[in-house]
C-alpha cells in the first residue's frame, strides 16, 4: 500500500517531467504529442533529422524536470507513524474491538528471537542428537524477512513475488545464495505454480512443498533452519531435507508448548516485553465510550496475565468482556467442534458447560462459532486487530465479515527509506525516463524509435531497480540481448547499507560464520550483481483485508505500531 502510493507519486511526477520532453516536436494531449511550432526537428529543409541530437536534447530536458520535481515530493513525505486505509468505514459504526496479544497488545525487543533461536537449537542437539557443532551458530536478526518462502523438499529458502515468480537472488540453500541459473533449472523456470506454494487456497496436490513464514516468531525458525543446512552442506553430511525441516519445526514449537520462552520472558519481563505508556489509555478510553472489547491468543493464561499487568495493570481484566487464551488459532476459527472450559484463578481448567462468556473470567480453547453464538458479535461491527494476515484476519473477513486491522512493524521501516532523497530522486528519474522510452514509442515518426537505446545506459542509481530500464526496452524493441556497449557493468554498492539498497531483501550471513562467504555473493555488505538483485526485490506484500481510519485523538496509541488496514 505505502509502496505502491509512493511509487504513483514518482510516476506521476514521472509524466510531468515526460511531457517535457515534447516541447520540440509539439505539446503533450492524452499523452500523445500533437504538431507544434516550439523547436525545429531538422537541421535545415530537406535534410534527414537530426536524431541523435534531438534525443539528447529531450533526455537533458528530462533530466531537468524530473531534477526540478524532487523537491516538492520531499515537501510532501508519507508518515511513518501514519494509519493506512485499504477501505472506507466510520468508528461510530464499530461496537467491539477485539486484539491479539503476541505482537498486537505487546510488542517484545530484539532479545526474543534469541532466546527461541537458542532453545530451538539447543533441543535439536539435546532430543534430536544433531551434532553439537551446531552451536557455534548464533542467530542474525538481519537474515531473513517476514513473508518468504522455503521449500521443504529442496532445502532452499526464497523470496517469491505476488505473482508468484521466484525474486532471482533471493533464493538461498543454507547460509549461501543459489545462483540464478540453477534455481531456472531447478523449477524449470522461475514461476511456482500457486497450489505448491500454499495450502491456504485449498490442498495442495504436490504436499506442503512450500512453507511460507508469515509469523513474526517465524524469523528464528528460518535463520535456524538456513544455519543447520549450512552445517550439513559445509561438512557433506548427507541428510534428508523433510526430516530437517520437521525437526527444527518441532524444535520451535516445542520452545512455546513446553513453556521455555513464556519462563524466561516471566522471569525478566523488562528485558524482553517494550512498555507502552500509553495502552491503557487507549483501551480505558474505548471502555469509557461504551465499546466492548475482547481478547483472543495462543498464550497461556499466566503469562499473558504477567504481561497485561505489566503495560495495562492489575485490573486489566476490567477493561476486556471476554478473555479467550490458547485458542489454538487458526483452529480457533474454522474447527467447530471444540467447547470453551472456565479457567479459574489458579490456572485450573473447570467442567462446567458454558452457556455464557461472562466478564473478568478467561477461557480456553473454544471456536470461533460458539463465540459468535454466545455473544452475537456478528458482522461489520466488529474491529478486530492482529499480527498475522492468515490465521488473525482472512477467515474473519472472508466468512464472517468482521472488519480486520493488520499490524505490520515493518511499514514504519519501509516508509524511512522511501522518504530519502536518494529513493525519490532514483524513482523519479526512473519514471521520468520510463516516460522518455513510452513517449518515442508511440511516436508515429519512425527515426525516433530505435534511437531510444542511447536512453538505457544513462539509468543513475543502479543498486535500486538495476534492470528495470533494460527490461523495458527488451519489451518494446522486441529483442533477446542487447548490444555490447549497452550491457550493464558490475556495479559495487557502497559500503554501507544505502537506503534504496535495503528495500526487501535477503540479507546474508554476519560475521559469526567462520567461513568467508563467497566473492561478491549478497552475504557481503559491498556485495556483487547477485546482491544488488536480492536487494532490488519487492517488498513483501503483508496487507489487511479491510479497512479502518483511525483518527489521532481517539487512537493516539497505535500511532506507536504500524497497521495496515
Amino acid at each position: 500500500m505505502a509502496t505502491a502510493a509512493a511509487v504513483a507519486v514518482a510516476r506521476g511526477a514521472g509524466a510531468r517531467a515526460a511531457a517535457a520532453l515534447w516541447g520540440g516536436c509539439g505539446s503533450v494531449a492524452r499523452g500523445r504529442p500533437r504538431a507544434g511550432p516550439a523547436r525545429p526537428l531538422c537541421t535545415a529543409p530537406g535534410t534527414a533529422p537530426d536524431m541523435k541530437g534531438y534525443l539528447w536534447e529531450r533526455y537533458r530536458e528530462a533530466k531537468r524536470s524530473a531534477d526540478d520535481l524532487v523537491p516538492s515530493i520531499m515537501s510532501n513525505l508519507l508518515n511513518p507513524d501514519a494509519i493506512f486505509s485499504n477501505n472506507e468505514m466510520s468508528l461510530s459504526d464499530i461496537e467491539i474491538y477485539g486484539f491479539d496479544y503476541d505482537y498486537t497488545l505487546v510488542f517484545y525487543s530484539k532479545h526474543l528471537h534469541t532466546l527461541i533461536f537458542n532453545a530451538a537449537r539447543d533441543l535439536l542437539i539435546n532430543e534430536h542428537r544433531y551434532p553439537v557443532e551446531i552451536r557455534k551458530y548464533e542467530y542474525d536478526p538481519n537474515f531473513a524477512i517476514r513473508g518468504l518462502h522455503y521449500d521443504v523438499q529442496r532445502a532452499v529458502l526464497m523470496k517469491i513475488d505476488a505473482f508468484h515468480y521466484i525474486q532471482l537472488g533471493t533464493v538461498y540453500r543454507g547460509l549461501s545464495v543459489v545462483p540464478d541459473e540453477e534455481v531456472i533449472e531447478m523449477y524449470e523456470g522461475s514461476h511456482v505454480p500457486l497450489e505448491q506454494m500454499s495450502d491456504f487456497y485449498g490442498k495442495s496436490s504436490h504436499g506442503n512443498t512450500m512453507k511460507q513464514f508469515m509469523d513474526i516468531f517465524s524469523l528464528p525458525e528460518m535463520s535456524l533452519l538456513s544455519c543447520v543446512n549450512e552445517y550439513f552442506l559445509k561438512n557433506n553430511i548427507d541428510y534428508e531435507p523433510v526430516h530437517l525441516y520437521k525437526d527444527v519445526k518441532d524444535s520451535i514449537r516445542d520452545v512455546h508448548i513446553k513453556g521455555i520462552m513464556y519462563s524466561a520472558i516471566e522471569a525478566d519481563i523488562e528485558k524482553y516485553i517494550c512498555y507502552a505508556e500509553q495502552t491503557r489509555a487507549v483501551l480505558a478510553k474505548l471502555a469509557d465510550h461504551g465499546k466492548k472489547m475482547f481478547l483472543i491468543t495462543n498464550s497461556p493464561s499466566s503469562f499473558v496475565d504477567k504481561g497485561m499487568r505489566y503495560i495495562v495493570g492489575k485490573d486489566w481484566r476490567d477493561l476486556f468482556d471476554v478473555v479467550i487464551v490458547q485458542a489454538e488459532k487458526p483452529s480457533f476459527f474454522n474447527d467447530k467442534r471444540r467447547p470453551f472450559r472456565k479457567v479459574n484463578e489458579k490456572g485450573v481448567l473447570l467442567w462446567d458447560k458454558i452457556h455464557k462468556l461472562q466478564k473478568g473470567q478467561i477461557y480456553k480453547q473454544g471456536n470461533l462459532y460458539e463465540f459468535l453464538k454466545l455473544t452475537g458479535w456478528r458482522g461489520s461491527k466488529v474491529l478486530y486487530f492482529g499480527d498475522h494476515i492468515y490465521s488473525d484476519l482472512a477467515d474473519l473477513t472472508l466468512k464472517h465479515g468482521w472488519r480486520t486491522g493488520a499490524i505490520i512493524p515493518e511499514l514504519r521501516s519501509e516508509l524511512r527509506i522511501m522518504n530519502t532523497e536518494q529513493y525519490i530522486q532514483t524513482m523519479t528519474w526512473l519514471q521520468t525516463l520510463t516516460g522518455l522510452l513510452e513517449q518515442m514509442q508511440r511516436n508515429d515518426q519512425k527515426f525516433l524509435q530505435h534511437p531510444v537505446w542511447k536512453f538505457v545506459p544513462h539509468r543513475p542509481e543502479p543498486d535500486l531497480l538495476p534492470e528495470a530500464p533494460v527490461t523495458l526496452c527488451r519489451h518494446l524493441h522486441g529483442v533477446s540481448e542487447l548490444p555490447a556497449e549497452l550491457r550493464r557493468q558490475p556495479h559495487v554498492l557502497p559500503a554501507e547499507d544505502s537506503a534504496a539498497a535495503r528495500t526487501s531483501r535477503l540479507v546474508g550471513r554476519g560475521p559469526h560464520l567462520q567461513t568467508p562467504p563467497p566473492a561478491g555473493g549478497p552475504c557481503q555488505v559491498t556485495g556483487g550483481p547477485a546482491a544488488e538483485r536480492a536487494r532490488s526485490r519487492d517488498s513483501p506484500q503483508l496487507a489487511g483485508r479491510d479497512g479502518v481510519d483511525l483518527c489521532a485523538d481517539e487512537c493516539c496509541f497505535w500511532k506507536r505500531y504500524k497497521y495496515a488496514f
